[in-house]
């Protein structure tokens, strides 16, 4: 079965640094695939503010996350500081991807890379909408 694969860009606009909570580890003594996740959403939103913005109010619209690809190198641990770097790529019409990366900060280690798949939403109406020029020309620079 084929696996997933992430290419990345050559260089990230937006880096923010997340400490590893011993809320954020499983079983198995690493980071949680959920807290993943809730690691990635916490880098959006600062990514986002970085911007001017928030997921609610991009140049007037929202955001929806409509899907998530992940892609593990290594495990990560309770006490460990990932560094995660955020970029935007890939628009159509409605969205684009915002493709990130979690590296250990002390050994620079990736951890995980992936992306999030965003459709700009007018939550006014309930509908997609076309993705803000502003915002591309931010992100595109």
């Amino acid at each position: 079965m084929p696996r997933i694969k992430i290419d990345l860009p050559e260089r990230f606009s937006f880096s923010t640094e997340v400490p590893i909570y011993i809320s954020y580890i499983n079983y198995g003594h690493h980071l949680d695939n959920a807290a993943l996740i809730s690691l990635v959403a916490e880098a959006r939103v600062r990514f986002f503010k970085a911007l001017g913005y928030t997921e609610l109010d991009i140049e007037g619209v929202g955001i929806v996350v409509a899907d998530v690809a992940a892609q593990y190198k290594s495990e990560a641990f309770h006490g460990e500081t990932l560094i995660i770097e955020m970029g935007a790529n890939d628009f159509n019409k409605f969205g684009c991807d915002l493709v990130w990366r979690l590296s250990d900060k002390a050994t620079g280690r990736e951890v995980a890379r992936g992306k999030h798949g965003i459709v700009f939403f007018d939550y006014a109406i309930r509908k997609p909408t076309a993705a803000p020029a502003a915002f591309i020309a931010k992100v595109t620079v």
